[in-house]
């Protein structure tokens, strides 16, 4: 055993690294963390939704075929000579499993949990093997576009409300595209892989696109040149009256249908007051292959040089949409339940909240204790037990220090260190009149309170700050 540790014996030199893909979080990441999950669970909590859970790992064959392209990122586990398993890919195919198996046809729910992708991972952009998705979804049968436009109204909420800076939200829809693709003569076998490669336009310029579907997907030129000319296309409800009146689209079943829900959409969208940040794309595609209906992604604005004229997109910070036949895949008589819904992009979202804080140099508590209990002289260490005792069942988010007879200087400075806001400290004079003395950390006045006032002061203290 000592010689696989790297013992004296072996040589073998044993490397402490988290697997690739993957990263600890320290105390003080957790704490912006968690603001940023108390943020997200606040906002769906806003609009009504409950909350489920599913395993980490499902039957292969219940995320084979869903993902499109990106299927080949999907870990799958060693064959354990029992059932063959992969771990979760993303919270929807997991989702729509449960409402299949359960026969749910109406839920309002969220979930968050980590995902697995086998990725080549640019952990600097917020990219990872593991990480977590925070998922709102609307499944059930209900009038055109409401809930999608509530989805899109909780995607501006969180990134108002996270002061990430500024955002832009792409809208686009699959009938849309797919009617485009058919106008521009490309044959039905190849929208999905045609769609994928648009996809990418948000990367690469068009020149690389184009290439991509002659050069690699055998796509006519002419077919190509067509889509370069909609996919270029962007802006609001003056865009889809446009479309609506395009001598070829609007001869396309599919298009038409997606371009008056969206014009409904954006109705919705003028009534929550948010058009501002949201802009009908036609070069939006999002890679999944379960999509049916609207699609969006939620994307920064880099700030950083305001001489620039058009602002540049530092990623995407959300996404989702309708997709509105995968529970049905999973039901055996195919009953569609119509879902519609979005992935909030935290680790993004962290990666930019943590630099934000090391660049300034704030100050993050990593603990909520609001007292410590110290004592100024020796041999007091049973009185300071009885009193944080009281605190403690009270409710009251109290720490010692473990010493028998820790300096006064000591438990001052562990209070300046960690950010605790006041002192209770006992002496023998306090303890003969009734008393604790407390002491404002960041003032350094101190008071004397009755022992039987302390909980209720202490409170009333800590409820200010």
């Amino acid at each position: 055993m000592k010689a696989q540790l790297g013992g004296e014996e072996g040589k073998h030199k044993f490397v402490l690294k988290t697997p690739k893909g993957t990263r600890d979080y320290s105390p003080k990441q957790m704490a912006i963390r968690e603001r940023v999950f108390t943020a997200i669970i606040n906002c769906f909590k806003r609009h009504g939704a409950e909350v489920i859970d599913t395993p980490v790992f499902e039957l292969k064959e219940t995320l084979t075929g869903k993902y499109g392209e990106d299927s080949k990122l999907i870990y799958d586990l060693k064959d354990q000579g029992g059932e063959l398993l992969s771990l979760r890919y993303d919270l929807t195919v997991p989702f729509a499993r449960y409402l299949a198996m359960n026969k749910i046809t109406n839920i309002k729910r969220y979930h968050i949990a980590k995902v697995y992708r086998r990725d080549n991972p640019a952990m600097t952009r917020g990219r990872y093997r593991e990480f977590y998705q925070c998922d709102f979804d609307i499944a059930g049968q209900f009038d055109p576009m409401i809930p999608d436009a509530e989805c899109l109204k909780i995607v501006h909420e969180i990134l108002s409300d996270l002061q990430l800076g500024d955002f832009l939200i792409k809208v686009n829809d699959r009938r849309i595209l797919d009617g485009m693709f058919a106008v521009c003569g490309v044959p039905d076998s190849k929208f999905r892989t045609i769609c994928s490669s648009v996809d990418k336009l948000d990367k690469v310029p068009w020149e690389e696109v184009k290439n991509e579907m002659v050069g690699e997907k055998g796509l006519s030129p002419e077919a190509a040149d067509r889509i370069g000319e909609y996919v270029q296309l962007h802006g609001g409800l003056d865009l889809i009256e446009q479309l609506l009146q395009d001598p070829k689209l609007s001869q396309n079943k599919l298009a038409k249908e997606g371009l008056g829900d969206m014009k409904l959409l954006f109705e919705y969208l003028t009534l929550f007051g948010i058009t501002g940040k949201i802009s009908f794309d036609l070069s939006l595609a999002r890679g999944l292959d379960y999509y049916t209906g609207v699609i969006y992604e939620a994307v920064l604005l880099q700030q950083e040089n305001d001489h620039v004229e058009d602002p540049v997109s530092v990623g995407s910070v959300a996404g989702g949409g309708r997709y509105d036949g995968l529970v049905g895949m999973f039901d055996p008589k195919g009953r569609k339940v119509p879902c519609v819904g979005v992935s909030i992009g935290i680790e993004r979202i962290f990666s930019i909240l943590e630099q934000r804080v090391e660049a300034s140099e704030e100050k993050i508590r990593t603990t909520e204790t609001q007292v410590l209990v110290a004592s100024a002289q020796k041999k007091l260490l049973e009185e300071r037990l009885k009193l944080i005792s009281e605190l403690w069942d009270a409710g009251i988010k109290a720490e010692i220090l473990y010493k028998k007879n820790p300096k006064l200087l000591n438990q001052l400075q562990y209070c300046e260190e960690t950010g605790i806001p006041l002192v209770a400290i006992v002496g023998e004079q306090e303890l003969k009149d009734g008393v604790v003395k407390l002491r404002v950390v960041a003032t350094r006045e101190e008071v004397n309170i009755r022992r039987e006032n302390l909980i209720e002061e202490i409170r009333m203290r800590t409820s200010q700050l």
